[in-house]
C-alpha cells in the first residue's frame, strides 16, 4: 500500500469482509457497548490519507481519527522520531524528574502559543484531561467558582468536562450530579442564531446577552473565573462565529477579571492553516487547552496558560504520564512538519476543497450551509433552506453511501459532515472526496 495508490478508494469486497466481520464480532463482545461506530470499517494499517481494512479494501480517510492523525497515518519522520526515542526512554514521570523531551515540547508550545505574553505548560494524556486542568487552575488562579460555557460545545466526557458540554444530551443522561456553578449560553451560530436574530442586525446578541440579561440575573460576574469556549465548535456542527465574535468575548471578559480559555483541543496545530484557530481573530486567550492533532496520533495533551495565570503551588496538579517522552517527540516531529509546509498546505487546500464544496451546494438542495476555515469543514444537510431544519437521517444515509464507496467520513451536530482530513491532503483527494460525496447526495431524497 502507497499513500499515493492511485486506487485509492479501492473496494474489493463489500464491506465489511469476512475477516472484518471475525474481528468485528469478536470486539463486540469485549469492547465497551457505549462506543459509537458509525459503520462497520475494521482497520488494518494506514499511510497517508489511506486506510487498508481487513479484508484489503482501500479507503480515503477524510476524517483522521477525529483530527488527530494531522500529518496523515504514519507519517515517517513521525514514526523514525518515536522508533528512536523508544530505544532511549519510554516513561519516566515528568512531575516528578527532568527530561529532554518535556522540557523541549513545552518551550515549543510556550514559543508557538497564541500572544506575546510569557507562558508556561502542563501536559496531560489528552483534551478532557487538558480541559479539568483548565478548569482547576481558572478556580485556583481566580478564587472564582462560576463557569461560562456554550450550548453545543463538547470538551470531553470525564466529570468536569462534560459539566461543560452541551452537544448531545446521551452524553450527559444518568451522570449527575455535575460540577455545580457551570452555565451555558448560546454560541455565535448565525446559520442558526440560538436568539432568532440576523447578522449583523443582531448587535452581537450572542456576545451582550451575557452583561444585558445573564450577570443581572443569575450569575454575578464576579464570581465567574472563566469562560471556556471553542474558537470553531466542534462536535457542534463546526459553527464558525461571526468576525467580531471572539474579539467582543475577551473584551467582556476583561471588563469582568475573567479568563478567557480557548478549547483548541479539535481546531489547534495547524488545522484551520493558523497554528492555533484563535488567531484568525487575533485574540490571545489566558488559556490555550491543545490535543488531538498535537503527536499524530499518540495520546498526548497541553495546557499552555500564561506565566501570570499559571501560578498554582507545587502538588496543586500533575499527571503520571502526561508529557510521555515518546508521544513529546512525535509532538516535536508534528509541529516542525506543520510549520514547514502543512500549515500552509491546510489553508490553500482546505480553502480549495470549500470551493469545491460550494459548487455542491448549488446543484444539491440538501446542503443548506457550507462553512469553515482551513480544514475543518461543515457541510450542513437540511430538510428545507427556508426554517434550516436539520436533515439528520437524510446525513446518516449520505455518510454510509460515502463509506460503502470508499470515502471515510463522520458527522457532528444535528446534521452536519465534517470534513477534517490529515493536513498532507492533496487537491486530488480533495476532489476524489467530492466526487463520491456528489454521487452519494444524489442517491438520497428530501
Amino acid at each position: 500500500m502507497s499513500a499515493a495508490d492511485t486506487r485509492v478508494p479501492h473496494i474489493r469486497i463489500p464491506p465489511p469482509g469476512p475477516i472484518s466481520r471475525e474481528l468485528i464480532e469478536t470486539d463486540e463482545r469485549y469492547i465497551s457497548p457505549s462506543y459509537t461506530r458509525s459503520y462497520p470499517l475494521a482497520v488494518k494499517r494506514g499511510e497517508g490519507l489511506t486506510l487498508e481494512d481487513m479484508d484489503g479494501n482501500l479507503y480515503l480517510d477524510f476524517t483522521a481519527g477525529i483530527a488527530v492523525c494531522a500529518t496523515g497515518h504514519c507519517h515517517p519522520r513521525v514514526v523514525k522520531a518515536i522508533q528512536q526515542q523508544a530505544e532511549k526512554l519510554l516513561h519516566i514521570c515528568g512531575a516528578d524528574f527532568y527530561y529532554p523531551p518535556l522540557r523541549d515540547l513545552a518551550r515549543k508550545l510556550a514559543e508557538i502559543a497564541p500572544g506575546n505574553s510569557p507562558k508556561r505548560v502542563l501536559f496531560t494524556n489528552s483534551g478532557a484531561e487538558a480541559i479539568e486542568g483548565a478548569i482547576k487552575l481558572a478556580r485556583y488562579h481566580t478564587r472564582r467558582q462560576h463557569i461560562i460555557a456554550f450550548y453545543g460545545a463538547f470538551h470531553g466526557r470525564t466529570m468536569g468536562a462534560l459539566s461543560l458540554t452541551a452537544s448531545k444530551i446521551t452524553q450527559r443522561r444518568r451522570f449527575e450530579p455535575l460540577l455545580p456553578e457551570v452555565t451555558h449560553v448560546g454560541y455565535g451560530n448565525c446559520y442558526r442564531c440560538p436568539y432568532n436574530l440576523s447578522y449583523p442586525s443582531c448587535d452581537l446578541e450572542c456576545v451582550s446577552h451575557l452583561e444585558k440579561k445573564l450577570f443581572k440575573t443569575t450569575v454575578p460576574p464576579e464570581e465567574v473565573a472563566a469562560i471556556i469556549v471553542e474558537p470553531i465548535q466542534g462536535e457542534g456542527g463546526y459553527i464558525v462565529p461571526p468576525p467580531e465574535y471572539h474579539r467582543e468575548l475577551k473584551a467582556l471578559a476583561e471588563r469582568h477579571g475573567i479568563l478567557f480559555v480557548a478549547d483548541e483541543i479539535q481546531s489547534g496545530i495547524g488545522r484551520t492553516g493558523k497554528m492555533f484557530a484563535i488567531e484568525h481573530w487575533g485574540v490571545e486567550p489566558d488559556i490555550v487547552c491543545t490535543a488531538k492533532g498535537l503527536a499524530s496520533g499518540l495520546p498526548l495533551g497541553a495546557l499552555i496558560a500564561k506565566a501570570e495565570v499559571m501560578d498554582w503551588d507545587q502538588g496543586a496538579h500533575a499527571s503520571t504520564f502526561g508529557g510521555n517522552p515518546v508521544a513529546c517527540v512525535a509532538a516535536l516531529e508534528t509541529i516542525a512538519l506543520v510549520e514547514e509546509g502543512l500549515m500552509q498546505n491546510a489553508a490553500e487546500v482546505g480553502a480549495y476543497l470549500i470551493g469545491r464544496l460550494r459548487d455542491l451546494q448549488a446543484r444539491h438542495r440538501l446542503i443548506g450551509d457550507v462553512r469553515g476555515l482551513g480544514l475543518m469543514i461543515g457541510v450542513d444537510l437540511v430538510k428545507d433552506h427556508r426554517t434550516r431544519e436539520g436533515a439528520t437521517v437524510e446525513r446518516d444515509a449520505v455518510l454510509q453511501n460515502c463509506f460503502a464507496r470508499g470515502l471515510v467520513l463522520l458527522g457532528c451536530g444535528e446534521s452536519s459532515i465534517r470534513l477534517c482530513p490529515a493536513l498532507v491532503v492533496t487537491r486530488e483527494q480533495c476532489d476524489t472526496a467530492v466526487e463520491i460525496l456528489d454521487q452519494a447526495l444524489a442517491t438520497v431524497k428530501v
